[in-house]
């Protein structure tokens, strides 16, 4: 049987992933840490108490904490700061402390105890400049790639692939994963962890509170059911920017073959 370490438990994330691993794979243990810092996770704690989850209150941030987990087989880092414009108009430190220098505790935390590691990552580890010189038209009100330019590698009407160039720009918050990213597979080379990248793009679903931070999409939802108004913020505030949305729910089948398989990359 194996011994898992979700982080950020009672996040939107981390709490489906944990309700799902445990229906898939009801003999794992899991061990949730979080710190219960954004209001209303709390009340995702007891739920998963009850399905057999271990509830530890505690930072990423705090190495002391960490050690309280003790040894695990696997760390599964749904823990961050989520919003794209975090650290943009103060927190910038906050930001870091939280999705890069926690990820330096993690691994440290791997490396103790010969654990796998695997990090949600984000899409946002992408460059911006190239993205928003994309030539675009407008069909049925959405924005779509002209198919007559010359796209960059990576990059093609389909969407974009892994080799996409993740140059900067990319945020504040994106280079915080994108960092983590590589320290996370510099560990993995130099003390032999497995170490598996997944790059999400918005994961959104029923349990996130409406808030912009977590995703547009309940945003959206959020605003239409309280009759709130909302702007767009880029191409001239439209709204015709299309996007894909993902439930973790269905991150949970990748994650248990990643931790079966052991060493390897995914996006």
């Amino acid at each position: 049987m194996s011994k898992v370490l979700v982080t950020g438990c009672c996040g939107f994330v981390g709490s489906v992933l944990v309700k799902e691993l445990l229906a898939l794979q009801p003999d794992l243990q899991i061990i949730g840490l979080d710190n219960l810092s954004r209001q209303g996770s709390e009340i995702n704690r007891d739920p998963l108490v009850e399905l057999g989850m271990t509830f530890i209150h505690g930072d990423v941030r705090s190495t002391s904490d960490l050690e309280a987990v003790g040894p695990v087989d696997w760390v599964i880092d749904a823990s961050a700061n989520p919003s794209v414009l975090a650290g943009v108009n103060g927190g910038s430190r906050q930001l870091m402390e939280t999705n890069l220098y926690s990820t330096v505790n993690l691994l440290e935390h791997c490396r103790e105890h010969n654990a796998g590691f695997t990090l949600l990552s984000t899409s946002r580890v992408y460059g911006i400049k190239p993205l928003a010189a994309l030539e675009v038209e407008q069909r049925d009100g959405a924005f779509t790639p002209v198919e007559a330019q010359t796209f960059p590698e990576g990059l093609s009407p389909s969407g974009i692939a892994e080799s996409f160039s993740t140059a900067a720009p990319i945020s504040l918050y994106g280079v915080s994963k994108l960092a983590s990213e590589q320290l996370a597979l510099e560990y993995g080379e130099t003390f032999g962890l497995p170490v598996w990248i997944n790059r999400c793009g918005v994961l959104a679903g029923a349990g996130q509170f409406g808030k912009p931070d977590q995703g547009i999409f309940s945003f959206w939802l959020n605003c239409h059911l309280r009759q709130r108004p909302m702007k767009y913020i880029g191409f001239e505030g439209t709204g015709a920017q299309v996007r894909d949305a993902f439930h973790p729910r269905d991150l949970a089948p990748l994650l248990l073959k990643q931790m079966a398989t052991g060493r390897g990359e995914a996006d």
